[in-house]
Formats: C-alpha cells, sequence, structure tokens
C-alpha cells in the first residue's frame, strides 16, 4: 500500500438535500453503467477502492471536496442507484443500524446475481472479518459505523467503511479490494485515509507479527497461565496501556473477555485471523494479548498508524461553489444517452468522453502529452 500523505475528514453534520441526492443518483447510475460497459466490473471495483478516485466521484456527483459525509452518501447513492440486474453490480449495508442488515443483503444480493451457497458465504464472511480487523486490529481511536460491501456478479467484492473519533471530531475511511488480497490480517487494505496518528496499535502490520503467533500461542495455551502473565505485568506497575507505550494510548488493558479466551482455547484457532474472528474476542482483549507478549515474550507491535491517503481541502454547502442544477442536469442525459446508445452500436459519444478524459490527462500532467 503506497504511502500518499494525509487526508483530512472532519465530521459534518447534516444531510443532503433531495433535490440533490435524485441528481446524484442518476449520474451514480450512468457513470457505473458506462464504466462497466467500457473497462468492465473489475475495474469499478478497483476504482472505488482507490480512496482518491472514490473522493473525485464524491466531486463529480456534486457532494463535498472532503468530510466524512462523502463516504455515508457516495456509497448510498450508489446503492440507490446501481440495479443488480442491469449492472452485474450490488451494494449492500451502509451507515449505522443499516450495516447490521449487511450479511442478509449479502445474501439476497448473491442470490440474485447467480452466486452459489459457498460463494456467498465467502462474501458474508470477508464482510464480517473485514470490519472486526478495522474495530479491533487496529486501534486508532475510530469505532466503526459505517460499512459498505461492494459484491459482482462474478463473485468478486470491494468493502468502503468509515470509523469516527467524536472527541477529535474526525473519521477515517478504509478500503479493501478482493482482488491480490492474500492475508485478511497482514496489510490487507487497498488504502487507509485519514490524520495519522500517534501511538496506533496495528496488528496487521508486518513488523506484529511475531506479536501476532505469541497472542494465537496464548490462548491456546494455559488459561490460568495467561491469567498469572496478566497479573505479573501489573505487578510491576505497568497498570495502563498509556505507561506500556509511553503516552501513546490512554486505554486499560485489563477488560479481557475470558469468557472469549477459554472458546478461543477450545476452539484451538491456527492463526490471528481465526482469533480475531471468534465471538468476543474484540479491542480490549486484543490489546492485552498484545500487552503480554511484548512485556513478557518479547514480542511488541506495531504502533505506526497505517493511513496513506490526502485529499483536496474544501466543504460543503457551496464551496467551492454551488451546485449547477442545470448543467447536472445536462451531465445526465449526457451519460444515459452515450451508455445507451453504446448498447445500440452507436459508441460515439462513449468514444468522445474517452478522448475528453486522455486530454485531461495531458494538460494535467505534460508528459503525458
Amino acid at each position: 500500500m503506497p504511502r500518499a500523505g494525509i487526508a483530512y475528514l472532519p465530521l459534518h453534520g447534516g444531510s443532503a438535500p433531495r433535490w440533490l441526492v435524485k441528481r446524484m443518483q442518476g449520474l451514480a447510475r450512468n457513470i457505473t453503467l458506462a464504466m462497466v460497459d467500457e473497462l468492465g466490473r473489475d475495474a469499478f471495483l478497483r476504482r472505488i477502492s482507490d480512496p482518491c478516485w472514490f473522493q473525485a466521484l464524491g466531486c463529480v456527483l456534486g457532494f463535498d471536496w472532503h468530510s466524512s459525509g462523502v463516504t455515508t452518501v457516495v456509497t448510498g447513492v450508489l446503492k440507490s442507484a446501481i440495479d443488480p440486474a442491469e449492472a452485474g453490480l450490488a451494494v449492500c449495508g451502509g451507515k449505522g443500524k443499516r450495516s447490521i442488515n449487511t450479511p442478509a443483503e449479502i445474501r439476497s444480493s448473491g442470490e440474485a446475481l447467480g452466486l452459489s451457497t459457498s460463494k456467498i458465504d465467502d462474501l458474508v464472511y470477508a464482510s464480517k472479518i473485514g470490519a472486526k480487523v478495522d474495530n479491533a486490529a487496529i486501534q486508532a481511536g475510530y469505532p466503526l459505523y459505517h460499512h459498505a460491501f461492494i459484491l459482482s456478479e462474478d463473485g468478486k467484492w470491494a468493502i468502503v467503511q468509515q470509523g469516527l473519533n467524536a472527541g477529535r471530531h474526525l473519521a477515517r475511511r478504509y478500503h479493501w479490494l478482493s482482488e491480490d488480497l492474500r492475508e485478511f490480517t497482514v496489510e490487507p487494505h487497498k488504502a487507509v485515509a485519514g490524520i495519522k496518528e500517534v501511538g496506533v496499535l496495528n496488528m496487521t502490520a508486518r513488523e506484529s507479527e511475531g506479536c501476532r503467533k505469541i497472542s494465537v500461542d496464548l490462548v491456546k495455551g494455559d488459561i490460568f497461565k495467561l491469567k498469572r502473565d496478566i497479573a505479573h505485568v501489573g505487578a510491576k506497575g505497568q497498570r495502563t496501556l498509556n505507561e506500556w507505550t509511553g503516552a501513546r494510548v490512554l486505554v486499560m488493558p485489563w477488560e479481557i473477555n475470558w469468557k472469549a479466551v477459554e472458546a478461543a482455547y477450545n476452539a484451538q484457532p491456527r492463526n490471528y485471523e481465526e482469533l480475531i474472528a471468534l465471538k468476543g474476542i474484540g479491542p480490549s482483549t486484543l490489546r492485552g494479548l498484545a500487552l503480554v507478549s511484548e512485556l513478557i515474550y518479547g514480542e511488541p507491535p506495531s504502533w505506526q498508524d497505517p493511513v496513506r491517503y490526502s485529499f483536496a481541502y474544501g466543504g460543503k454547502d457551496g464551496v467551492p461553489f454551488p451546485v449547477r442544477r442545470k448543467e447536472m442536469d445536462e451531465s445526465i442525459d449526457y451519460l444515459r444517452l452515450a451508455v445507451e446508445n453504446a448498447r445500440l452500436g452507436d459508441r460515439e459519444r462513449l468514444d468522445a468522453l474517452g478522448r475528453l478524459a486522455k486530454f485531461e490527462s495531458a494538460a494535467c500532467d505534460p508528459s503525458k502529452a
């Protein structure tokens, strides 16, 4: 995952006006269909997993240059605009309570797209483990409140999910892509967008490999010994993760879910992914295991924030300028006709869009001219 800077995503309240959402849906539908027809569904998923393209899509649709709202609104618009039967794609999940329905929506969408039961099960698992990783294996103070899962009729997928830090009024967004994904718990993201924080417990970093292995060994071994290790660390005066990490994290580590640890012992997980996939194994338990791993067994976790990407600054409510409704409606009609005519054999408009894109690329980068 290449490093490209920092994203500033302030929490913005309110909702997009109805007249804007309607136009956003029209643009989103036709942009998606044009991309699927021209580039294929895989290319669409790749672009959704690119934070800069995702942010640009929000701008094209008439929403924010930045802010947390672009994530929830753009994915919501795509969900309502994309017809699986038409595009071979489906968007599941959403913000808050809607994210709880993601597994059921994946199953219904998968069936509508003609996927096998086993493939649908794999997709549901990918959704759940992706959320668990970003909520527990990466601890930066941004618990998830939004989860969108995009799947294709080819069984491929992308995840766009977001966490918030209410105290700092900031959000961060996580992008996943099934293509080329090797492990769910080892640097699995295509991108993590947000403000870089200090002292982030990052159990997905390659540098955390030893700590991951020790954590698994701890729950597979003698639970009473693990409790003694925890007590031993406390007796040494390491009472808080703040003391443990040198003022990097202000969280107590002792809220370990011992029932979940006992369940993990009975399950005997083979690796860290199987460990965190277990019900009840949450952030506090993983922190406690990481603490013992470092202080007792000498295998520290990584404290490097995985944030990578940056966006332009701006805002909503007319910044940098108000949405031009007439021009937006004309764009919707142009794209709609381009898609419809291309399907009838007349590709003139889509080819013109392709030439325009190349021209704009050359204008932005003289080396491509």
